[in-house]
């Protein structure tokens, strides 16, 4: 018998596999932000709500027919040594005719994205800081950010290395443009 030598597991893999292993509570989601295993309960209902109202307006008021799915795992490029990032955002929207969802892993690459969306809930910095970079080092073009504890809503477009270039942060109650593929102002008066 042969004796096969087999690479050294890093750090990495061991995180990694782990990550995919876990078996968390039904109705909970983990992710893998920058090398930290986030563990996040059921939303509330104004969370939801909130969603709602941001993926009404795009169904209705986009000038690009747009899928939208709640909760898709996403695969992201990482920085900083860590391991490829698993995010999972409240809301993605890709072009309809991309079809990327149809027959997509459940977690998959972030190619054809146009927007993510977060609404803040139980860890509202990893919305506002990680997951930011995050989406910026995958190339989404746009990260929608509702900020509950601000009371504001913000576009982050352009992106970067690790972050977004440009954003526009709006308090809820007013509009904010979303450029095209959208290219419409959404409503936040409903947020409120």
């Amino acid at each position: 018998m042969t004796a096969v030598a087999h690479e050294p597991l890093t750090q990495e893999d061991v995180l990694l596999d782990g990550f995919l292993a876990l078996d968390t509570p039904e109705g909970f989601r983990a992710e893998l932000i920058e090398g930290e295993i986030v563990v996040t309960p059921p939303p509330d209902g104004d969370h939801e709500d909130y969603i709602e109202v941001i993926v009404s307006q795009v169904y209705r008021l986009s000038r690009t027919d747009m899928q939208f799915s709640g909760n898709k795992g996403l695969k992201l490029a990482s920085g900083g040594g860590w391991p490829k990032n698993h995010v999972i955002p409240d809301g993605t929207f890709a072009p309809r005719h991309l079809r990327l969802y149809r027959g997509a892993e459940p977690w998959m690459p972030c190619e054809g994205v146009a927007m993510v969306l977060e609404v803040t809930s139980t860890k509202p910095q990893a919305d506002r800081e990680a997951k930011r970079r995050c989406y910026a080092r995958g190339g989404i073009p746009l990260y929608l950010l509702v900020d509950r504890e601000a009371s504001s809503i913000t576009l982050f477009s352009d992106p970067g290395k690790d972050d977004y270039r440009e954003h526009c942060t709006r308090p809820l109650g007013k509009q904010i443009a979303l450029p095209q593929p959208f290219a419409f102002d959404l409503d936040t008066s409903d947020l409120l």
